[in-house]
């Protein structure tokens, strides 16, 4: 009895020289260890700064048509005041205002046809994993079916079918993420359920629905992550490539996508400024997530700790 009240002891005092991990020391390490991340997410809070903020950013209403303005070069001033920090655009609009809001447009589609679409996959993943059986090999030929269509091919198809708005698009971006999602999760489920905490867990008389909630979704969230970031910048270029087609956003609305479209159809050799910018914008964001979800990856996923 003494051995075990030592014991508890010097565990406790252990515990309170143990230095308790912040959201600091967390983000600090993340940095020294993935300077690389380091700078994709700083890039990502600044998209989410520059789309927040956009208003304020912006000196030109990004539907403002300039008629005496057309073709302006970067830095050109406006001759109804102003500077066009990026040039204008065959109607006289300003270049940088329409980039600025065009990062509303392609941030508020990746983070919400994300947030539902790998959300909704992950759930099936989760539950079709856990039950496995005929049930796992129907839904898995369900997925397998969606999967079968090259991504952007199925997103033209909801597109063709829903028609060209916002809310289609995200739509259209949604379904084509479930399918990969479910697999992937999936997969991770299929390991975890063979796990003795989960036999533990059935043998104490835990139902189903506790499991897959209190066991099972939380070693799932690191894989959550990743794909979510990963898939973010993926997302971006599907509503890109959806506007940039004339299937996306309406073309008055500024996105990077529908800017690209129109700069590189008709004005590409009079204002090759209006592909360049559009452009550079969309590579650095889908670079930044790309790199972003690699580094997240290489930390969360506990086989990589020790490799990285």
């Amino acid at each position: 009895m003494r051995d075990i009240t030592e014991a508890q002891a010097a565990s406790a005092s252990l515990a309170t020289l143990r230095p308790k991990a912040t959201w600091k020391t967390a983000t600090t390490n993340f940095a020294r260890r993935k300077p690389f991340g380091a700078f994709s997410a700083t890039v990502m809070v600044l998209l989410i700064l520059i789309a927040a903020l956009a208003p304020v950013i912006s000196p030109f209403d990004p539907y403002r048509v300039h008629v005496t303005d057309k073709y302006a070069g970067p830095g050109d001033e406006a001759r109804t005041g102003g500077t066009f920090l990026l040039g204008s655009d065959h109607l006289g609009r300003d270049t940088f205002s329409r980039l600025v809001y065009g990062s509303r447009i392609s941030l508020y589609v990746g983070l919400v046809s994300v947030a539902i679409g790998v959300t909704i996959g992950s759930a099936i993943g989760i539950v079709s994993g856990y039950f496995s059986g005929k049930f796992d090999l129907a839904v898995q030929r369900i997925v397998d079916g969606f999967m079968a269509f090259p991504p952007l091919i199925l997103a033209l198809t909801i597109m063709a079918v829903l028609g060209q708005s916002l809310e289609n698009v995200i739509i259209a971006v949604c379904v084509v993420l479930i399918p990969g999602a479910a697999r992937l999760v999936r997969s991770r489920v299929l390991s975890l359920r063979e796990m003795d905490y989960i036999t533990a867990a059935r043998a104490v008389g835990c139902g189903s629905g506790r499991i897959m909630f209190r066991h099972i979704l939380p070693n799932t969230l690191a894989t959550y992550i990743v794909f979510a970031t990963i898939t973010l910048g993926w997302a971006i270029i599907v509503e890109a490539s959806l506007s940039f087609l004339g299937l996306g956003t309406p073309p008055d609305v500024p996105s990077w996508g529908g800017m690209l479209a129109v700069a590189s159809r008709q004005w590409i050799e009079v204002s090759p400024w209006l592909v360049l910018f559009p452009a550079l914008a969309l590579s650095v964001v889908v670079i930044a997530f790309n790199v972003l979800g690699d580094s997240l990856r290489d930390v969360l996923d506990p086989r990589l700790r020790g490799t990285s």
